[in-house]
């Protein structure tokens, strides 16, 4: 950075500091390092500050003055981002604008089943605070306990319940926002109808803050389920998963809540690494899956349901084994099975992650056909998907074969995410499907949103953001990226 930029910074933080007040700006190294670092320590970054406003009136200000400076911001939620989307480079030159502090409830109506919300607040506490209205957020996904409000809109993140719920998009009514020059887009209105213009909140759902900062939301709430069914079924093939899910659904598409699918070699690492993971089951398994079933009756019938499917699903050999949980207790352990595979993985070495989406009734053909081609490309990579059979979600993730250099691996990432995207192009599906683009995917952007689309996704940034400032470098590629790594 020149002596001039230099300067231009240390006036702009000195304009920041005062609009932020105490604790509001953080400058030293030994403060701003963990805003500056992603989940996967993919790219650590660096940044000359770390802004925590505190209300939306402090994000706008904040904005004006970076504006008017020209320099870019990062605007950071909890931070677990999977595709490097939430955290600086190392030019030492974007500002990070953290939202953990507009974390308020501002309004809760059990009759209209709307949660007003800063977005700050974790997804988990913005949960407990709708169970404590006896209604329920549907939205669930492994890092709720850190992940905030504001960065699970910005990514349209998905989740355990998509195929009951759908994803964040669906559950959004309004939404609050900073723009890029400094104005708040006031949308916050718990209207299930309201056909005036362009959805502007659909817009920024799901745009990873590079056309605004999401600052509340009004989220759309659910009864609370009155019965919880969850069986963890042992399965020889992707096929009979498949298979498995079909039946649930044919006989009651209503109750499905969940359908987890994982890999025998993905559970393999959560039971060796994850300390009291416990495998229920007599003998361990090709593939296993998770079914999680509701219903807002008190009937009881719920219970039946399960044991009748699976019973005639053991007796045809379509599942090998299964358990099903008798207490709160022992769902939450099945469960535990099912969402400590990224955690189990990050212990096992470097490994690279795929968020792909195919149709449902092609997730068999992705996982048979995408294990071949990595395990022909790195002889003794371990192929560990899992995901969300039920809407065609898998996390097509490979982990480095033992013993093999990370970095060297990790070198490699491009080619691996490559040759499994052949893979679902060939299945008509998506190389994103809810952890979003980031800094790590926009080279995939011209080959696989090329044309038409990227050119009006390229307009559309102009329009909100014509100086490149808010999150640049995520989601669109340079215009004279070529299309591959």
């Amino acid at each position: 950075m020149s002596g001039t930029d230099d300067g231009r910074m240390t006036a702009l933080i000195a304009k920041l500091d005062a609009v932020l007040g105490p604790g509001g700006l953080l400058t030293a190294r030994s403060d701003t390092d963990a805003y500056c670092t992603d989940w996967r320590n993919l790219s650590p970054g660096r940044t000359p500050a770390v802004l925590r406003p505190a209300d939306t009136d402090a994000v706008a200000a904040c904005v004006r003055l970076c504006v008017e400076a020209g320099v870019p911001l990062v605007p950071q939620g909890g931070n677990t981002s999977m595709v490097v989307g939430a955290t600086p480079d190392n030019s030492d030159g974007e500002v990070v604008l953290s939202l953990s502090r507009l974390n308020r409830i501002r309004s809760l109506d059990p009759l209209d089943m709307t949660l007003a919300i800063e977005a700050g607040v974790t997804l988990k506490a913005a949960q407990d605070a709708a169970a404590a209205a006896d209604c329920l957020l549907p939205l669930s996904i492994s890092s709720e306990g850190s992940a905030q409000i504001g960065g699970v809109l910005a990514t349209n993140a998905g989740g355990n319940n998509t195929i009951r719920y759908g994803n964040a998009r669906e559950l959004v009514l309004g939404v609050e926002a900073v723009l890029p020059d400094g104005s708040v887009f006031n949308g916050l209105r718990r209207l299930r109808k309201d056909n005036t213009g362009y959805a502007l909140r659909q817009l920024l759902v799901g745009s990873e803050g590079t056309l605004g900062i999401i600052t509340a939301a009004v989220l759309q709430l659910s009864p609370r389920p009155r019965q919880l069914e969850v069986a963890l079924c042992a399965v020889e093939t992707p096929e009979a998963a498949l298979e498995l899910f079909g039946r649930f659904r044919r006989e009651d598409p209503t109750a499905v809540q969940a359908f987890e699918f994982m890999s025998g070699t993905g559970l393999d690492l959560v039971l060796a690494l994850i300390p009291g993971a416990t495998l229920p089951l007599e003998q361990r398994a090709p593939h296993y899956v998770l079914v999680e079933l509701a219903s807002g009756r008190r009937d009881g019938t719920l219970r039946g349901l399960l044991e009748d499917v699976l019973g005639a699903a053991l007796e045809d050999g379509t599942v090998g084994d299964a358990v099903i949980a008798e207490s709160e207790a022992q769902r939450q352990s099945l469960w535990r099975l099912r969402e400590e595979h990224s955690e189990a993985q990050k212990r096992a070495g470097a490994s690279v992650k795929n968020d792909v989406s195919v149709p449902v009734s092609r997730v068999p053909e992705l996982i048979r056909l995408a294990t071949g081609a990595c395990e022909t490309l790195i002889p003794g990579i371990r192929p560990a998907p899992f995901g969300h059979l039920g809407d065609g979600n898998i996390h097509f993730n490979l982990v480095q074969p033992p013993g093999m250099d990370p970095a060297a691996f990790l070198a490699r990432d491009h080619e691996i995410m490559d040759t499994v995207g052949a893979v679902v192009r060939a299945l008509d599906g998506s190389f994103s499907a809810e952890h979003g683009v980031g800094r790590l995917k926009p080279y995939m952007m011209p080959d696989w949103r090329g044309g038409a689309e990227l050119a009006a996704m390229r307009r559309i940034k102009q329009a909100f953001d014509p100086r490149n400032l808010f999150n640049p470098g995520r989601v669109l590629p340079a215009e004279d990226m070529p299309a591959g790594p």
